[in-house]
């Protein structure tokens, strides 16, 4: 009889939470035997039968800035983690994404349980910055799951731990796939048609993302509400930052309709013609949903300081799986309402514009579809790899 499985898992925000939520009800499809968890999650692993050490809400934190303020909890959460975690002896650890957080706990881990298996679920961004940290990863990770379709040969070339691209949990999913064949369907007007476009405005998930957004977003309505065409503005965000968000528009003259829950979020997308978003995984989810998009991001003044050690040309997700910059994007100072609002209006209507971004988004589409599910093929690594390191198990 096969024994009972122990894995212990972290995810650190919710895009994280939710891919280790598919890992493991992949794994208990495929696991003949009892699955126990330990860990820290969110709503997905909770359902998966996780009992969180603490509010995984706690390390939704970007920013330099934001990370010092933070950093003696962050710290301890760290020790408390690791500590919990090789007291629990388990058969694997898996770690998802927060990469601040989960590979300090995973290198402490592995100091106290050498022979313990380590899997890395989503790349660490090394085609982005600091390559150096690939190479570092082989002493305490010895796989890496990657999301994106070219990580598996930047790993190979900075000589980082062996590395599979198991697919995006975005590519496949039903309501992503649902809004991409309404959009194939909507008949775009031409410019100066005068019918009503649909606006998403997008300024992240995070507290530091939307309070230095959404002042540039209010010009943007403002712009675009004084021009010719008549807009409609909807604001998705997640229950966490509602009240922050309700708090920043408290003084606008005119206001988004704000949405929360999953249930109007994706009508939103179903109905938008352009979004306006922050930098971060909704501009693929807007690009494999086929919704035009202008990008915009600001940082904190020390994440200023850093940036001459990005390496990579991009930093929207389509661009670099498409190999071209499919999605135009606005950072820091460059972050003009006037320009985005012209380019809303360009994406809102059926111009050059708007068929070369979905030409290039059907390309991503493509790139990024996948036999299996991204949770079904991690699972078939994690069982191989624990079959290498403990065959006792099986």
């Amino acid at each position: 009889m096969t024994r009972p499985l122990k894995l212990a898992i972290i995810a650190g925000e919710v895009s994280g939470d939710l891919l280790g939520g598919d890992l493991v009800a992949a794994l208990r499809r495929q696991w003949p035997g009892e699955i126990t968890l330990c860990g820290v999650g969110g709503e997905a692993l909770q359902a998966q039968g996780l009992t969180s050490l603490f509010d995984y809400s706690e390390l939704s934190i970007m920013g330099f800035s934001q990370v010092l303020a933070k950093l003696p909890k962050l710290l301890r959460r760290i020790r408390e983690t690791a500590a919990a975690i090789v007291a629990e002896k388990p058969d694997m650890l898996v770690i998802i994404d927060s990469p601040d957080f989960t590979h300090r706990v995973a290198r402490r881990v592995r100091r106290q349980l050498p022979d313990l298996p380590v899997v890395n679920y989503v790349c660490p961004s090394v085609w982005a910055w600091k390559e150096e940290r690939a190479p570092r990863m082989r002493a305490y990770v010895d796989h890496v799951l990657a999301v994106l379709p070219f990580e598996p040969a930047v790993m190979q070339r900075l000589a980082g731990p062996p590395t599979t691209y198991v697919g995006h949990r975005l590519a496949g999913d039903p309501e992503v796939r649902a809004v991409r064949a309404a959009q194939l369907q909507k008949k775009v007007p031409p410019l100066g048609s005068g019918e009503r476009r649909v606006c998403l405005l997008l300024p992240g998930s995070r507290a530091g993302e939307i309070t230095r957004l959404l002042p540039a977003f209010k010009d943007v309505m403002a712009e675009l509400s004084a021009g010719s065409v008549p807009f409609e503005f909807r604001l998705p965000t997640v229950p966490r930052q509602e009240a922050l968000v309700r708090d920043l528009l408290a003084d606008w003259p005119e206001k988004p309709a704000v949405t929360v829950s999953a249930s109007e979020k994706w009508p939103a997308f179903r109905d938008a013609d352009v979004a306006i978003a922050a930098s971060g995984t909704v501009l693929l989810e807007l690009a494999l949903a086929r919704v035009p998009v202008v990008s915009c991001y600001k940082v904190d003044w020390i994440a200023r300081l850093m940036a001459k050690k990005i390496k990579t040309w991009t930093g929207a997700l389509p661009n670099l799986i498409a190999d071209y910059a499919v999605i135009p994007e606005y950072l820091n100072e460059a972050v003009r309402p006037g320009c985005l609002a012209r380019w809303a209006v360009q994406l809102s209507h059926s111009t050059l514009q708007r068929r070369a971004m979905v030409e290039g988004f059907d390309l991503v589409h493509d790139r990024m579809q996948e036999v299996r599910a991204p949770g079904d093929r991690a699972a078939d690594v994690i069982l191989a790899l624990l079959k290498q390191k403990k065959p006792g198990l099986f």
